[in-house]
């Protein structure tokens, strides 16, 4: 199936890295020359998503609201309801820094959250779950406090970092969360879970919100780590490496869990609004038939935006659990949204704009979903999108960074990354930062 209007060619290496064949203009470079090997089109490979029927080529002219300075980003997903709109960064980007935040992903470790930016310091959590903080401005390491326990062994997955109030939060994969001093890294407190934790926590309204994967939700005071009450959703026996965080916002906990559950909860004592399940969809591959809610859900203007790994997206009124729209465009990663449309990657490696008020596609992207398209063979996972300055990055997990423009899904640039990326790009301070996975973080301004 041919989408129109949006195809880009790749370079097939033979060390199997994939690099797009478009200038690297985005990033400030001169045109890059092209690279050797065979061209094929990406549109070779199956696509289940076409744009609707007076989409992109009828005519519709996206408009999006003027990018903002955002100095932070403290939190995975950003903010705490995870909406960040535009976010204003240079027109011409360039690497002005990078640094080894220690130990990098393996067959046995993986990176499942990106850094953090608040108050003029980078941190990120490496995957040993040592914590280090770095200037935001230099790279330079500020602290570094290594927080697994000495009864552990080497075999848990790390979790997640989040900030509030001179406070770094937790989550590990050993089963705590603990609180940091942001500007020491010194330990302020340590508290037991029910199970390890493998994303950030989301912190709001001193409240630390952390979900394990035995589906249990914690909500724990950030003074000293009591708990406060928790919440269970059902349970599942497989799951994606990685999970989603929390979204809080209006005094509500939305709560995505493993099994395909969105439940919305009131902050203050956990009495369940609403539950909806996202566990039915366009089944493309295996992994589809796990309902797990990977990426983030998105509270923005009284709408929770939510995907889960099934192929559903969901529209969702915050009070009242009902559903606005539902469509099968989902995937496991977070959606982006932005004025009237959400931006979203899809199960099958399709990065798609999507009307917010109906669930309208507008246009399609089938991004190179293979290293070796003919056979199907070497899957290409890609991350994002990161929505700065008219454009949408995503990172791929062969090391490509690419710019896409959110109004006609055109690619507008490429660059490539130190090593393959596993998790999304992050933007503050008109700084974009990329977290690959050898360790090393790069800061393009």
């Amino acid at each position: 199936m041919i989408v129109k209007h949006f195809a880009f060619r790749v370079s097939l290496l033979a060390a199997s890295a994939v690099m797009l064949g478009a200038c690297s203009t985005w990033f400030g470079a001169e045109e890059a020359p092209k690279l050797p090997g065979k061209r094929v089109s990406v549109l070779l490979h199956e696509t289940g998503l076409i744009p609707d029927a007076n989409g992109a080529e009828e005519g519709t002219q996206i408009r999006l609201p003027a990018p903002s300075p955002t100095p932070d980003w403290p939190q995975n997903g950003g903010y705490a309801n995870h909406a960040m709109h535009h976010i204003l960064a240079a027109p011409r980007l360039s690497k002005v820094w990078s640094v080894d935040v220690g130990s990098g992903a393996s067959s046995g470790a993986r990176f499942t959250t990106a850094p953090i930016v608040a108050g003029g310091l980078l941190y990120a959590i490496d995957t040993d779950s040592v914590v280090s903080a770095f200037d935001a401005q230099s790279g330079k390491r500020i602290w570094r406090t290594k927080l697994t326990p000495d009864r552990e062994d080497d075999g848990h997955i790390q979790g997640g970092i989040a900030f509030e109030n001179d406070r770094i939060f937790v989550g590990t994969g050993f089963a705590e969360v603990i609180a940091l001093d942001s500007k020491s890294g010194k330990e302020i407190w340590r508290r037991k879970v029910s199970g390890p934790i493998r994303s950030a926590p989301t912190v709001r309204g001193g409240r630390v919100f952390a979900t394990t994967i035995d589906n249990r939700l914690h909500a724990l005071s950030v003074h000293d780590g009591v708990t406060l009450w928790n919440h269970s959703g059902s349970q599942e026996s497989t799951i994606l490496l990685g999970t989603a965080s929390p979204a809080v916002s209006e005094g509500v906990v939305v709560v995505p869990y493993t099994s395909g559950e969105v439940v919305a909860l009131k902050v203050e004592n956990g009495r369940r609004l609403w539950t909806l399940s996202l566990s039915s969809g366009r089944k493309t591959n295996a992994s589809s038939l796990i309902a797990q809610i990977r990426g983030n859900p998105v509270i923005d203007r009284g709408r929770v935006f939510v995907s889960s790994n099934s192929g559903l997206m969901a529209s969702i009124d915050l009070r009242t659990g009902n559903t606005i729209w539902e469509k099968n465009i989902g995937g496991y990663q977070s959606p982006w949204v932005a004025g009237d449309y959400i931006f979203s990657i899809t199960g099958n490696q399709e990065l798609a704009a999507v009307e917010r008020s109906s669930g309208r596609v507008i246009w399609v992207n089938a991004l190179p979903n293979f290293n070796n398209p003919d056979v199907r063979e070497e899957p290409i996972v890609w991350n994002g999108p990161l929505l700065v300055s008219d454009r949408l990055i995503v990172v791929s997990s062969e090391g490509a960074a690419v710019a896409i423009s959110p109004y006609t899904g055109r690619v507008i640039g490429s660059e490539k990354m130190p090593d393959g990326v596993s998790v999304s790009p992050i933007a503050a301070g008109n700084s974009v930062y990329f977290l690959a996975n050898n360790a090393t973080l790069v800061a393009y301004r």
